[in-house]
């Protein structure tokens, strides 16, 4: 028997026993008009953010389920149904969670947004993966990336005076890049540093960058 204890204490995962779990759920397609935002949800979501939300789900489909409580009130995806409702979609998937004490479901939202943003990136395989995508063309501004981001990711930042700078992690050789999120004028800057770091740097030759 596993001991007591105190309301809001932590406590070891437990194992779920069973085919009766408490995370088996069904999917329901619901009217985007009977689901109702959260009033007291702390999580903000500016109009670039639902945009990007917004061509994500015209890109991928919309792959993540919103969650809601008994009475349609929104547990998790509130920035989902407001992409939903600049696409003017007139249902979409959601979950309904019926396990969840009052306490608990206003603890899950905080929760479900907050530890998201406890991972990182491995700056390699990233850099790695985004250089795929953009060598078979996929347009990477639909993943949230910002333009510092990607710069990053082939090895540039801006110095804060509008002029490019080299970092120390600098892209893998021969990588060939199509960086649709960055904005055209840039490559020229870009494409002159990779020039010069290829003077000094033979490894360095056959990088490319390009807007496609």
């Amino acid at each position: 028997m596993s001991e007591k204890r105190g309301r809001g204490q932590r406590q070891e995962p437990e194992a779920l026993e069973g085919p009766q779990t408490r995370t088996v759920q069904q999917v329901e397609q619901i009217p985007v008009s009977d689901l109702i935002p959260y009033a007291r949800n702390a999580r903000t979501h500016s109009e670039q953010q639902v945009s990007q939300i917004a061509g994500s789900i015209q890109e991928f489909g919309f792959c993540n389920p919103v969650l809601i409580d008994a009475h349609n009130s929104i547990i998790a995806g509130h920035g989902r149904v407001m992409a939903a409702n600049l696409l003017k979609l007139e249902t979409v998937p959601c979950i309904r969670l019926t396990h969840l004490s009052d306490a608990q479901r206003r603890a899950y939202i905080l929760a479900d947004n907050r530890i998201a943003l406890n991972s990182g990136w491995d700056d390699d395989l990233l850099s790695q993966e985004l250089a795929n995508l953009t060598e078979e063309e996929f347009d990477v501004g639909l993943l949230g990336f910002d333009e510092t981001e990607l710069l990053k990711a082939i090895g540039f930042e801006d110095d804060g005076e509008g002029e490019l700078k080299a970092l120390d992690v600098r892209p893998a050789p021969k990588m060939t890049w199509v960086l649709i999120g960055i904005p055209t004028v840039r490559f020229g800057e870009i494409n002159a540093q990779i020039e010069a770091i290829a003077a000094t740097d033979a490894s360095f030759v056959e990088t490319t960058v390009n807007d496609g």
